[in-house]
């Protein structure tokens, strides 16, 4: 048998890519702790932390606005399957996180979807899981975005939308209200 039969089966690492994008990142360096250039590696037993501790946090954010501890992220095993994946808790008292739209307050705690924008205060983060099937550890890779993750939030449109999907050909005057149309009436 040659050297490349005898060899042992490559395993791939679960890695957890984070995007992270603040307005004031420029002058403010909030982010100057963060490595940028490398996969970390974490052990599977451990949480990684987030916050302005760095005593406490293993990903410290240089920003007096961000809690001591912001939020953590814990690597599991499904139960009866072989599936990894995150679980994120919100550990600040005064700050509300939001995962994917879903709000969590202080000491609550959701599965990370596989793709999805994690946001508190000013700050942007896409989480983005890489699945893999090692164990003992897993990594994290930390990349910056130089423009917004989100996209300016509109207001809803003041039209309404009929149930044919078709917007109206003709704006609505200001100040007048939508009129009820009957459909039979069209």
């Amino acid at each position: 048998m040659s050297s490349f039969e005898e060899a042992e089966t490559e395993e791939t690492v679960t890695c957890l890519h984070l995007t992270f994008y603040h307005p004031g990142q420029a002058e403010k360096m909030m982010f100057r702790c963060l490595d940028f250039c490398r996969r970390q590696q974490v052990r599977a037993d451990d949480t990684a932390k987030f916050g302005r501790d760095s005593s406490l946090c293993r990903y410290s954010l240089m920003d007096t606005r961000v809690s001591r501890i912001q939020f953590s992220l814990q690597f599991y095993r499904s139960l009866h399957t072989s599936e990894y994946g995150f679980e994120i808790k919100n550990l600040s008292k005064k700050t509300k996180l939001t995962v994917s739209q879903t709000e969590l307050g202080y000491l609550n705690k959701i599965d990370l979807p596989l793709k999805c924008i994690i946001c508190f205060g000013d700050y942007q983060i896409l989480a983005e899981i890489q699945e893999g099937e090692a164990v003992d550890y897993f990594e994290i890779h930390l990349h910056l975005a130089e423009a917004p993750i989100l996209q300016e939030r509109c207001l809803p449109s003041l039209q309404p939308i009929p149930e044919n999907g078709v917007s109206p050909s003709f704006p609505l005057s200001q100040g007048k209200s939508p009129t009820e149309i009957d459909e039979n009436e069209l």
